[in-house]
């Protein structure tokens, strides 16, 4: 799928931030431990959910939509053991229904997870944390097996503050018998949702939102309502996409302290933010300052926020320097960008950002989900047409990006879509 945006329009106006990717994809990996019947609500009906929800269903549960973003998993029946490959190497998230079917029925075999190629995310803590539990862990010809053993409790460090192992762990461990204590988890407000989650359904967890994390195991779960919180990374992308085309975006429905650091990085390059409870509003006035990104777990610099910003600072007035110190091939948008006119020079896992006048329209390919919502992001601000191949990665991540950005003024369609309003088709 190809998108076309032409630049060079202020956005202006407001926009509802969708529910959280990165948390709706685990919650529905997790509703499986229930039992029973689970409705999420503000849930994005985005690609990779659809994917998951694929998963869900080739795997024995029930999942319907009932009402715009209010989705309905029942965990009733008999489930498979096994994930399909065919639905599991589509996204990275697949790798979740390790924790959650080892909680629900202690023994669980998945294929080796896909998604985007941003550098090696590889399944050694949660093994670890899953073998310290006392599960028989194996994996071989590309796939991982967890039978349980003697399982119980147990204390857990990370080596790093990975989310999918806390997550994973978290899960495994609501189901085991004793008391589970992860040390040096992730902090990430996902992980808070899943601790929220898991306890509605009768878990008992304590301490999420910080790096020790205490589970007491339980026997039995039971179905639950619950919402997912908005997606900090996508009210980001608005925030920036304010910034880079001169104008002025209100974002609500969002959680102003999962923001925190970004804000702080808008405002160091020049912008005016506005702050409140549930709606941040970003307002440009004069030129971009360059400044130094370092990109950390929560409540750091959001990894997946770091695309996005290489594009904004691309137009800054001064070099800038991005540290990326998550994943090591997030630099691929680079060499995009500077087809487009950017200036920039990446060595190992640093890059040197000279800020340029403008940016040109081109034919520009999203290498990965935030790389294309960087491309995006700089066709707003280029002169002339950028056409975005392979933009279905975009549907990723982002719910109704079309119609959310042409509802802003943007100039934003489908390649082949004539009717000629921005915003025609949706992606």
């Amino acid at each position: 799928m190809k998108l076309l945006i032409e630049g060079g329009r202020r956005l202006q106006g407001r926009v509802r931030i969708s529910g959280a990717k990165n948390s709706a994809l685990v919650l529905i990996a997790a509703s499986a431990i229930s039992g029973g019947e689970v409705i999420l609500d503000n849930v994005p009906k985005i690609s990779d959910v659809l994917t998951q929800l694929e998963i869900v269903r080739a795997i024995g549960g029930r999942a319907s939509w009932t009402g715009e973003n209010t989705l309905c998993l029942d965990w009733s029946g008999p489930l498979e053991g096994e994930l399909p490959y065919v639905h599991a190497k589509k996204l990275r998230a697949s790798n979740l229904f390790l924790g959650a079917l080892a909680a629900r029925q202690k023994r669980v075999k998945i294929p080796l997870p896909g998604g985007c190629n941003i550098g090696s995310r590889p399944m050694d803590l949660h093994l670890k944390g899953f073998h310290l539990l006392g599960y028989q862990v194996s994996m071989k010809h590309g796939f991982i097996e967890a039978r349980a053993g003697k399982i119980e409790g147990n204390r857990i460090y990370l080596d790093f503050p990975s989310v999918g192992a806390t997550e994973n762990i978290m899960m495994a461990a609501a189901g085991t018998p004793g008391i589970t204590v992860i040390e040096n988890a992730a902090r990430e407000p996902e992980i808070v949702d899943l601790a929220g989650f898991l306890n509605a359904m009768g878990g008992r967890v304590r301490g999420a939102g910080t790096d020790v994390i205490k589970i007491e195991g339980v026997s039995e779960f039971r179905g639950a309502r619950f919402s997912v919180i908005p997606d900090r990374i996508e009210a980001g992308t608005y925030l920036i996409a304010a910034g880079i085309s001169g104008g002025e975006v209100t974002v609500e429905n969002v959680i102003t302290r999962h923001l925190q650091p970004v804000i702080a990085k808008l405002q160091d390059v020049g912008l005016d933010v506005a702050a409140g409870e549930d709606r941040i509003t970003v307002r440009r006035r004069g030129d971009l300052l360059p400044t130094d990104v370092k990109t950390l777990p929560y409540p750091g610099f959001p990894t997946d926020l770091q695309s996005p910003m290489m594009a904004l600072l691309s137009l800054a007035r001064g070099t800038s320097i991005i540290v990326e110190n998550v994943f090591e091939n997030r630099f691929q948008v680079a060499d995009e960008l500077k087809r487009m006119g950017a200036k920039i020079r990446v060595k190992g896992q640093t890059a040197v950002i000279e800020g340029v006048e403008r940016l040109y329209g081109t034919q520009v390919r999203a290498t990965d989900l935030r790389a294309g919502a960087a491309l995006l992001l700089a066709g707003l601000a280029a002169g002339g047409v950028t056409e975005i191949l392979q933009a279905e990665l975009i549907a990723r991540g982002y719910e109704k990006v079309v119609e959310k950005l042409g509802a802003l003024g943007a100039a934003v369609r489908v390649a082949g879509d004539e009717s000629g309003e921005p915003g025609a088709k949706s992606v």
